[in-house]
């Protein structure tokens, strides 16, 4: 019995965590014995660069050919990801970004094990709380933290009509939508504290899908743009905070990648809950986030979690946020909805990466 790598590791970076997205992968592979191509994203090659040139070093040291780990630099008006994923001794791709060229290599990239991990929107249910105040500035970092530039970042935050369940009595969905943009500025109002939360939006096309969605649904909150005092051409914007309601799909029910958050008026919890597992099943999602002091709807959401195939944090009120569920201490995506067809740590996510090949001779 052979234990067989599989082949050629094509890593594909994205451009906003670009060595978070490509450890894994890289990792992985090179565990299995694969050597590794990085592919770094065009705006975001140098994190990447470092870490291979590292790699490479190491291995060397370790009396390993370099050549184990590689760099692929390409340019936006001269790509060269199509052809590197085609190229027929690639046998495994891992691939982090937009979910058009996720498609594309699903489709195209045959010869390949291929991991994705893409566009979801990520839901938040909002039932009743036992501290609507922690509530508030948990979502409110939620919403700012790297400028939603995260796949886990929430995004469709769901309250019913009738109001939310606190312990000084009900909060009318309106009233939530202000005291939610309330916390945003109370948390974003020292200019340094608010740098440091949001950081530099990577792409122009962020800031200007922005701008665009700001001419559709009730504004709670505009984004506001800063200048760092260090760094004066780093796009900063705080977070657009919208209120639409629930028939209006066309707005929150696809990722909107950057800084923004809907506030969505359902008309009951239930209702809440059913809205969040048609876009987990639709357009996929990385985590849910609810908040609820009801036992039966705690019952529910897990249900619908194991139904939709998509993690679930409950009551976050304190320093732990949605947002941050780490591939190095947690799964990353369960694979089982369309935001990702692999978790990144579990088993499964290694094993694929190479073969067992019997050979048998008569004795």
């Amino acid at each position: 019995y052979m234990v067989v790598p599989r082949g050629v590791a094509l890593v594909f970076g994205c451009s906003t965590f670009p060595n978070w997205n490509a450890y894994p992968g890289l990792f992985a592979s090179l565990a299995c014995g694969n050597p590794v191509i990085v592919k770094p994203h065009p705006g975001a090659v140098l994190p990447l660069a470092i870490t291979v040139a590292v790699a490479r070093q190491v291995l060397k040291e370790a009396g390993q050919s370099p050549d184990l780990v590689s760099l692929l630099a390409d340019a936006a008006d001269k790509p060269v990801a199509r052809d590197a994923a085609l190229n027929p001794d690639v046998r495994l791709i891992d691939y982090t970004g937009g979910g058009s060229f996720a498609a594309w290599l699903l489709e195209n990239a045959r010869q390949a094990r291929v991991s994705v991990a893409q566009a979801g929107v990520n839901g938040v249910v909002v039932d009743s709380t036992d501290d609507y105040a922690g509530m508030l500035r948990n979502l409110a970092f939620s919403l700012c933290l790297f400028s939603g530039q995260m796949g886990t970042t929430p995004q469709a935050i769901f309250v019913p009509r009738d109001g939310i369940g606190t312990p000084a009595g009900r909060v009318a969905s309106g009233r939530f939508g202000v005291d939610l943009a309330l916390a945003v500025g109370q948390l974003l109002r020292d200019d340094p504290r608010a740098m440091d939360i949001l950081g530099a939006i990577q792409s122009p096309s962020t800031r200007a899908r922005i701008e665009a969605l700001a001419a559709h649904g009730e504004v709670l909150r505009e984004s506001e743009s800063f200048q760092h005092p260090v760094w004066p051409s780093a796009r900063i914007a705080t977070p657009l905070l919208l209120a639409v309601g629930a028939d209006e799909q066309v707005l929150y029910g696809e990722e909107r990648f950057g800084p923004v958050g809907f506030v969505v008026e359902s008309a009951t919890t239930v209702e809440s809950l059913a809205g969040v597992e048609r876009l987990v099943r639709s357009r996929g999602a990385h985590n849910l986030s609810v908040h609820t002091t009801n036992p039966h709807v705690q019952d529910l959401a897990e249900e619908l979690a194991w139904r939709a195939g998509v993690s679930v944090s409950f009551n976050l009120t304190g320093g732990a946020v949605v947002n941050l569920s780490h591939a190095f201490s947690d799964f990353h995506s369960t694979g089982a909805n369309p935001a990702a067809n692999a978790s990144m740590t579990d088993a499964a996510f290694v094993a694929g990466r190479f073969f067992v090949v019997q050979v048998r001779r008569p004795v």
